[in-house]
């Protein structure tokens, strides 16, 4: 039992081959020693002996674990690295890394919420079943090089996917390449939106364009023909020639303000405006159509300034766009309300807002949602009679966008509608703080030089 213990623990660390070769060693050593003290064999020829069973004992030894660490190297995928696999996940579109075969060796979180059916060493075509999809892939594993595919995708909603197939060589361990592909996605829908939206708005604007250009190219025909000696449809039509060409003379203003806000939409403007003098400002201007349609404009004001950070010209278009829609689609309540008082947004901070509401026919509830969008109108007809472009709510969307702010819409069918701007709140600078204390102080100065003079006075 003594040995049995003490011959494990002599040898336990060497690894096991190692292990059996110094035991082989140990028992040729003694039995050659034992041959050499009994004269059976001289001790160089004992020598020779032991260096050649030494010989057979270590070197295959050292052989195999040559042979094993070059198998260990072979087994081992330079794509399926750690670096590798960091890589494909870091990548923030949609990533896969495939073999020549087409199985997946990485994939990203990202693609995986994609195409929930991808697993890792299974073949891509079976989890990807877009036909656009797998002749992309087909084409790139047989020609090694890139393709390109766009393809709709369904599911959970619809969206327009552009896939990238990238071939790339790898180096293999021992000098040779070998072939993967690097798939990507990239969500092309809001390129698509944007393009669709483009198209929508030249097809709307040409129309609404070429209405009143028919119109006056038409009255031109008739008072250069039949109408020619006719004064009382001369006067008619010019008339209407007019009405024609001040409503393209808005489209086109329109059109240009609209540009040029959305040009400028990144950057806030950072001047200090009052709102009041604004709003009156457009309050008196639009007194004549008010008095036109029998419509009274009330105002609920506060007494103090209310500063925000703004561009006064598009805040005079803002409120001219909202007062006037409340005087010509409202105008059957005979009121429109402007009221201007503070209030808190959804994230708790505080902002001032301006409501403007009539008492007019309120607004279907399934038309609230398309208010804002471009040459969108609850009435056509009745939009044109009044003269307008489709496009005032869309600006005034796209100013309080650029001001940081929001538009709110309420209505409640034959009960008016309101239409809210709300701006966020700006603290009056420390510097206009300490001017204003400057001046109460420097009154006050003169209040007691003037008053010293008089008692110093005889």
């Amino acid at each position: 039992m003594a040995v049995e213990a003490s011959s494990p623990t002599m040898f336990s660390p060497w690894p096991d081959r190692l292990r059996h070769s110094a035991i082989i060693l140990l028992s040729a050593g003694l039995a050659l020693v034992a041959l050499v003290v009994f004269g059976e064999l001289s001790p160089t020829r004992a020598g020779i002996v032991f260096a050649c069973i030494a010989a057979s004992a270590l070197v295959p030894w050292r052989l195999h674990d040559a042979v094993a660490s070059r198998e260990e190297v072979l087994g081992v995928n330079p794509v399926e690295a750690p670096a590798v696999r960091a890589i494909i996940a870091g990548m923030p579109d949609p990533a896969v890394l495939l073999d020549r075969a087409g199985r997946v060796i990485h994939l990203n979180t990202a693609a995986a919420q994609l195409a929930p059916a991808l697993r890792k060493n299974e073949l891509a075509q079976f989890a990807l079943r877009s036909p656009e999809i797998i002749t992309a892939l087909r084409e790139a594993i047989a020609s090694t090089e890139p393709r390109r595919a766009t393809y709709l995708d369904h599911v959970p909603v619809d969206r327009w996917m552009e896939l990238i197939v990238t071939p790339l060589s790898v180096p293999t361990a021992f000098g040779g390449a070998d072939t993967c592909m690097l798939m990507t996605f990239h969500d092309q829908t809001p390129l698509r939106r944007v393009e669709e939206m483009r198209a929508d708005f030249v097809a709307n604007a040409s129309h609404e364009l070429r209405t009143p250009l028919a119109a006056l190219s038409g009255f031109i025909d008739t008072l250069q023909g039949p109408a020619k000696d006719d004064a009382k449809a001369r006067e008619r039509f010019l008339g209407i020639m007019h009405t024609q060409a001040t409503r393209m003379a808005r489209l086109i203003d329109d059109l240009l303000s609209l540009s040029r806000v959305e040009l400028s939409a990144h950057v806030r403007p950072d001047t200090l405006v009052d709102l009041l003098p604004i709003i009156r400002q457009v309050g008196d201007g639009l007194e004549p159509l008010a008095a036109e349609r029998s419509v009274r404009i009330e105002m609920d004001l506060p007494g103090d300034p209310v500063m925000i950070a703004g561009d006064r010209e598009e805040l005079l278009r803002l409120f001219e766009n909202l007062i006037e829609n409340a005087l010509k689609y409202g105008a059957s309540g005979g009121q429109v309300l402007v009221s201007v008082a503070p209030s808190t947004s959804p994230e708790g901070a505080p902002e001032m807002r301006v409501a403007v509401r009539d008492f007019g026919p309120g607004i279907a509830p399934e038309h609230l949602p398309r208010l804002t969008e471009r040459f969108y109108r609850v009435d056509v007809g009745d939009s044109r009679a009044q003269g307008g472009t489709g496009l005032g709510l869309s600006l005034v969307k796209h100013i309080l966008n650029r001001h940081r702010g929001r538009l709110l819409i309420e209505s409640v069918p034959k009960n008016g509608a309101t239409f809210t701007a709300a701006f966020p709140q700006v603290k009056t600078p420390l510097r206009h703080k300490l001017t204003q204390f400057q001046r109460v102080g420097a009154v006050i100065q003169l209040s007691l030089n003037h008053h010293k003079r008089s008692v110093d006075q005889p």
